[in-house]
């Protein structure tokens, strides 16, 4: 009888995965990891004198949307922080060159295995006016971010994630910094705030250090690239995703515009 239970545990213990959902915890964890840098050895940084650089542009085309006034009526800290005028949503931002600013470019494919180099610099959120200072950051994964407030009320920083651990916590005036990391690459994260339902941020976290949230001008670039060919994917919260395909040697330019049509 005893060899006879013996036999049972051996194997349930070999087929496991295939009688009790580890196959699930398996492909849980490929996403999880997916653009993971590798583990042991030195690690590495951009070599921007050898290396390739994509550049471009992110172009809106279509009729350009109207901001809508956000009502901080609710909160009256918040309408004082605007009394010159009224915040508008950051939702689509059209430049004046006819560019999209908030965009988040990134080498989505074709990276080498590479371990490389955190920036020991933490990206600044800042809560100021009733509003997520920036509106989209680029952070590295496990890279510091210096999340402050610069309000006389309230806050409740809330980051939403799939892949990356979920927390919701609470940020009074004169306190103290919160430093958050975000150990797994996602793009993206959306954050809000469950007291002021109008702030609204974004955070690409990056296993690499070629990525860039376009500005007022809609620029991009990616510099210090290893000679090969990549998937970058530009990212709008509104507009969604869109990949294009550039191969680059050695100190070698590419220009890569994108058009999002609106």
């Amino acid at each position: 009888m005893k060899k006879i239970w013996i036999g049972v545990g051996v194997v349930c213990a070999m087929t496991l995965v295939s009688c009790g959902g580890g196959a699930d915890k398996t492909e849980e964890r490929k996403v999880a990891d997916a653009g993971a840098p590798a583990a042991g050895g030195a690690a590495a940084t951009p070599d921007e004198a050898n290396g390739g650089t994509i550049t471009g542009k992110v172009v809106f085309e279509g009729t350009k949307p109207t901001a809508k006034t956000i009502d901080m009526s609710a909160v009256p800290f918040c309408m004082r922080a605007h009394a010159s005028g009224p915040q508008k949503t950051e939702d689509v931002i059209v430049n004046d060159n006819g560019t999209l600013k908030y965009a988040f470019v990134w080498i989505k494919s074709g990276l080498p295995d590479t371990n490389w180099q955190l920036p020991a610099t933490p990206v600044m959120l800042d809560q100021n006016g009733c509003m997520y200072r920036p509106h989209m950051i680029g952070v590295r994964a496990g890279q510091n971010i210096d999340i402050k407030t610069s309000d006389a009320t309230n806050h409740n920083i809330h980051p939403q994630p799939t892949v990356n651990q979920d927390w919701n916590e609470s940020q009074a005036p004169g306190s103290e910094d919160k430093m958050k990391t975000f150990p797994r690459q996602e793009v993206m994260i959306p954050v809000k705030c469950n007291i002021h339902p109008w702030m609204r941020a974004y955070i690409g976290v990056v296993s690499h250090p070629f990525f860039a949230v376009t500005g007022d001008d809609g620029t991009f670039t990616l510099k210090g690239l290893p000679p090969g060919t990549y998937t970058v994917e530009v990212w709008h919260e509104k507009y969604g995703t869109q990949d294009q395909t550039v191969t680059v040697g050695a100190k070698e330019s590419k220009t890569q515009d994108f058009t999002i049509k609106g």
